[in-house]
């Protein structure tokens, strides 16, 4: 829904996607026409390979994606609880741009529908330890009961007694 005018790109709305469009430019503003009517009217920017877009041009989904923010995924992260909003936290940290990030933390996210909130912020607590909080990981754990099992604790190892141990005295 953008159309390319001297390397940059203005929005027209979507509905228009395929069809032909005209434009008008003057020094100051890009006109864009469709059967002679205009349907945008954009300042001009000569920035090449920029995008101007105007929000009511894009469809609902996109638009809908624009209102997602990291302070909003890491608040509902935080609503299930500290592990999963940290796991949201990273899941964005490793992305140069934190909006790369989102569809890895809406998955994320959405593993609470699937298995309850409780299950999910212990799989969290659990991926947090492994340093593993990608989806797939999270999801394994989840899907492998993983969050369920309590967690081995080995004890402090003791070499047993035998006739290849060394003694102090060996060491004189």
């Amino acid at each position: 829904y953008h159309v390319e005018v001297e390397r940059h790109r203005y929005s027209v709305p979507h509905a228009l996607v395929g069809q032909v469009i005209e434009a008008r430019i003057t020094t100051a503003v890009v006109e864009l026409m469709h059967r002679g009517q205009r349907v945008a009217s954009h300042a001009r920017n000569s920035r090449q390979g920029g995008f101007t877009t105007t929000a009511t041009h894009m469809p609902a989904a996109h638009r809908a994606h624009m209102e997602w923010t990291p302070t909003r995924l890491i608040h509902w992260g935080t609503s299930i609880g500290p592990a999963t909003a940290e796991a949201v936290t990273r899941l964005m940290a490793e992305n140069r741009h934190p909006e790369h990030g989102y569809r890895a933390c809406l998955g994320l996210l959405s593993l609470a529908k699937r298995y309850g909130k409780g299950r999910l912020e212990a799989a969290c607590t659990l991926a947090l330890q492994i340093g593993a909080c990608q989806y797939r990981h999270v999801n394994d754990i989840l899907k492998n009961n993983r969050d369920q099992s309590a967690p081995t604790v080995a004890g402090e190892w003791v070499s047993p007694d035998h006739a290849h141990v060394r003694g102090p005295g060996y060491y004189q």
